[in-house]
């Protein structure tokens, strides 16, 4: 089975925090990560043609890519169980949806602070990072 593969900001505490969220609840090892900053989320971020100072979490499924809010709405989906409920919020036009993105992205530094991840050097999590 082909993995999901999701890159997120690999200075966000925040960041860090959802990427712990998906590995706990992961139990069909149907994910990889990579950060923004990474050589391999480079690579991608440039074969899927994707900005790359981008502020967003990057999410790509086979040959499909998404950012922002739909991007965290297609993970939840694909993580499955009672959260995947909230996928439903996608219904929200992405206008609005990723107006609110966007602000907690801005200000996610000064919110939850930033630091290099961690989770990589982590025994347990290493074989899902690419």
């Amino acid at each position: 089975m082909e993995k999901h593969i999701i890159l997120f900001d690999g200075e966000c505490n925040f960041c860090s925090f959802w990427v712990k969220f998906v590995i706990k609840r992961d139990k069909k090892d149907l994910f990889r990560f990579a950060s923004l900053q990474s050589e391999i989320g480079e690579k991608l971020l440039k074969k899927y043609q994707l900005a790359g100072d981008l502020d967003s979490v990057v999410f790509i499924s086979g040959n499909e890519v998404f950012t922002k809010s739909t991007a965290s709405f297609q993970i939840l989906k694909a993580l499955g169980g009672i959260i995947s409920i909230f996928y439903y919020l996608i219904f929200i036009p992405a206008i609005i949806r990723d107006f609110f993105y966007d602000v907690m992205a801005k200000y996610r530094y000064s919110l939850f602070g930033s630091k290099t991840c961690e989770i990589p050097q982590n025994k347990n999590y290493a074989h899902k990072f690419l």
